[in-house]
């Protein structure tokens, strides 16, 4: 590993793994200080819970690897400590069911960043796989506003073009695409539009990167240099102060979770058609989460500066966090 990469603070915007020990010791092995985990996609109120519960208890059984995070400080008592920060993250506002007071409670259990919606519709707006995007709701419009109270980043990644549209423009504070692709390296429902990545920016927001081949242009075939390529793309379009990483890994995950996420509410009807990403590749090179250093030395080969390549691995992310969350 690098000192460039050890020496500095390393954020993943998005991890949807099958969380265990050797998960955890991938993301340390990795250099990674900190990571937005995954603990709501399709749940409820009862299954968000239980799955913060078992959070709760990896933080004690596994402490000599993880420290949750709850401000930017605890990110950076994290790289002191040699420790992976778990923030706890949702892509999914169903685990508030029709309770704006919720959200307050789930801040103060460690959960920073909420995605509106995913993939489909909600109380809230609709996602990016819904047949007619009605954009944000007056009960979106609440739930952001509290969202912004309490200090959890709002994020967009999964949701419509209508629906993050009115977010972004309604938010009073920066929002995030923490893990996308824009659509101008590949048409894809999942990815963003050039314009709508350009408004997340121009209104304070960021973008993180997601290095998942389905959303690329060069596919099962993508490696890490790709990656570092097509976040260039995304630099020159928004400036490197306003980009960082959102992997997107989902190691050791099997075929059943992925049917699971490819389904309304995780088992109605089939939202990604068949065929497209039905067995999802790792990107060349970032096989594993251990494999991140393979990205910091991909920026090198490409040229950056130690500057840039600060920024992009965590910097970017800690100065949005500090701002959605007010510390």
């Amino acid at each position: 590993m690098s000192n460039l990469h050890n020496d500095n603070i390393i954020i993943d915007g998005l991890i949807i793994s099958k969380w265990s020990r050797s998960v955890f010791e991938a993301m340390r092995d990795g250099g990674l200080t900190a990571a937005n985990c995954t603990c709501c996609v399709w749940d409820d109120f009862r299954g968000v819970m239980n799955n913060i519960a078992q959070w709760k208890h990896w933080f004690a059984e596994h402490d000599d690897l993880l420290l949750q995070v709850f401000t930017t400080d605890d990110i950076r008592r994290a790289k002191a400590e040699g420790k992976v920060g778990i923030i706890l993250g949702w892509q999914n506002t169903s685990g508030i069911e029709d309770q704006i007071g919720f959200l307050k409670v789930f801040k103060d259990l460690g959960v920073g960043v909420m995605q509106l919606t995913y993939n489909t519709q909600n109380l809230s707006g609709s996602g990016c796989w819904e047949t007619v995007d009605t954009g944000l709701s007056g009960f979106g419009r609440e739930v952001i506003d509290e969202m912004n109270r309490v200090g959890i980043l709002l994020d967009l990644s999964h949701v419509g073009l209508k629906t993050s549209e009115d977010a972004i423009l309604y938010s009073k504070k920066p929002v995030a695409f923490t893990h996308c692709v824009p659509t101008g390296l590949l048409d894809f429902p999942r990815n963003k539009p050039d314009d709508l990545l350009r408004l997340i920016v121009d209104r304070g927001g960021f973008v993180g990167f997601a290095s998942y081949p389905p959303f690329l242009p060069t596919a099962a075939a993508t490696t890490v240099d790709d990656c570092v390529e097509a976040m260039e793309y995304l630099i020159n379009l928004l400036g490197e102060d306003n980009v960082g990483i959102g992997t997107d890994f989902t190691q050791d995950q099997g075929d059943d979770f992925f049917e699971y996420l490819r389904h309304d509410k995780g088992y109605a009807r089939r939202l990604v058609p068949k065929g497209v990403g039905d067995i999802p590749t790792t990107a060349k090179g970032l096989k594993i989460i251990s494999d991140f250093p393979n990205y910091t030395d991909a920026m090198v080969r490409r040229g950056w500066s130690e500057g840039r390549i600060v920024k992009i691995l965590g910097e970017n992310w800690m100065r949005v966090l500090k701002e959605a969350w007010g510390s």
